[in-house]
């Protein structure tokens, strides 16, 4: 008995954390689920969401137009929008990091989120202008597509500016989002210049990141760029693991490397442009949560992306109930929430790296 207890010991590689990972996932997956009804339930109205879910199931019960209305329309979109978010940036986190073989990266701190913002704020302001014809054709997707090709551009200059021979310098990137950024802010302030009272309304809302826009035509227009980026994401696992050796390493292993940061690059555009143009900026889900998990189930994107996914849609439920509640009746929006608590967050990230940041 005793021998055989041994050799199940020894079986297991020192290190390996492949039980505990999937035993946080399926306590992720319960945790979102808890998640996801505590938001359908929680508002400033009593609107009740059992009845309504009960009415759905049975088609029995005595439901209002108004409790319909409450859940069917501004709750449940809301609640699908903020998973469908959350998730798209903390994996977008993740994979970003990977690619740079470094945690400091994240959407929102080094100009793709600001590229993507930029997009869309050029088709919320001009929408009516010289690209009309382009946006009618597009229909409900013309806001995602810019903010995708915005978050594109972003990221095919991020990558060229701070990789070299395959490594990539920390404070080069750190610098070039800054300049990245910078450059879209201020095309960003002459669009606002020339935007109407109306639009400043919705740019400076959007702008701090709300989920309060939520609906059906925003889940229907975003959900399967955001579903087919996600799914994408798997796949790069195995060649993420081995781009943290350096992309010499990853090519003698076999990795196309070339063919995998070109997937990787379009798959985080479209999931951060899609977010963005339905969410605006929310900040630090990409870099909070994949560091969190790296410390709790280790490095192995196998486990990593579908943790990543489901602790990043939990979070901005979370954060979306708090800035529905901590100023009721108004609305905080979400992106000041994420950004007080995930700010810190990366001070801590680095102080705690300052020994090998070369700043």
């Amino acid at each position: 008995m005793t021998a055989d207890m041994g050799a199940t010991r020894r079986s297991v590689p020192a290190g390996d954390r492949s039980a505990r990972a999937r035993l946080v996932i399926l306590l992720l997956l319960a945790v979102l689920a808890g998640v996801a009804i505590f938001s359908l339930g929680w508002g400033s109205s009593d609107a009740s969401a059992a009845a309504v879910v009960w009415h759905w199931i049975s088609g029995d019960g005595a439901v209002s137009a108004r409790d319909r209305l409450i859940i069917e329309d501004i709750r449940l979109p809301r609640m699908l929008l903020g998973i469908l978010v959350g998730a798209s940036l903390a994996v977008s986190g993740a994979v970003m990091q990977g690619l740079f073989r470094n945690p400091l990266a994240d959407p929102g701190l080094i100009g793709v989120s600001t590229g993507a913002s930029l997009g869309a704020v050029i088709v919320i302001v001009l929408g009516g202008g010289m690209i009309a014809p382009v946006l009618s054709w597009l229909g409900i997707y013309a806001l995602p597509v810019a903010a995708f090709f915005g978050s594109l551009a972003s990221t095919i200059v991020l990558y060229r500016v701070a990789t070299r021979q395959g490594q990539t310098s920390v404070a080069t990137m750190l610098l070039a989002g800054i300049a990245i950024a910078a450059l879209a802010g201020a095309f960003m302030g002459l669009l606002i210049f020339w935007a109407d009272d109306r639009q400043l309304r919705d740019l400076t809302f959007w702008g701090l990141g709300s989920l309060a826009g939520a609906t059906w035509t925003k889940i229907a227009a975003t959900t399967p760029i955001i579903v087919l980026a996600l799914a994408a994401t798997p796949f790069l696992a195995r060649s993420l693991d081995a781009m943290a050796l350096g992309e010499a390493a990853a090519n003698h292993l076999g990795v196309p490397v070339q063919r995998f940061k070109n997937i990787a690059i379009v798959a985080v555009a479209a999931a951060v442009g899609s977010s963005v143009a339905v969410s605006g900026g929310i900040g630090f889900i990409g870099i909070v949560v994949p560091h969190l998990l790296r410390l709790s189930i280790g490095p192995s994107h196998r486990y990593l992306l579908p943790a990543s996914a489901l602790l990043g849609a939990a979070l901005l439920l979370l954060a979306d109930a708090v800035s529905r509640t901590i100023v009721a009746p108004a609305e905080l929006p979400i992106g000041i929430v994420t950004a007080a608590f995930g700010a810190p967050f990366f001070l801590w990230i680095l102080l705690r790296s300052r020994g090998v940041l070369d700043l």
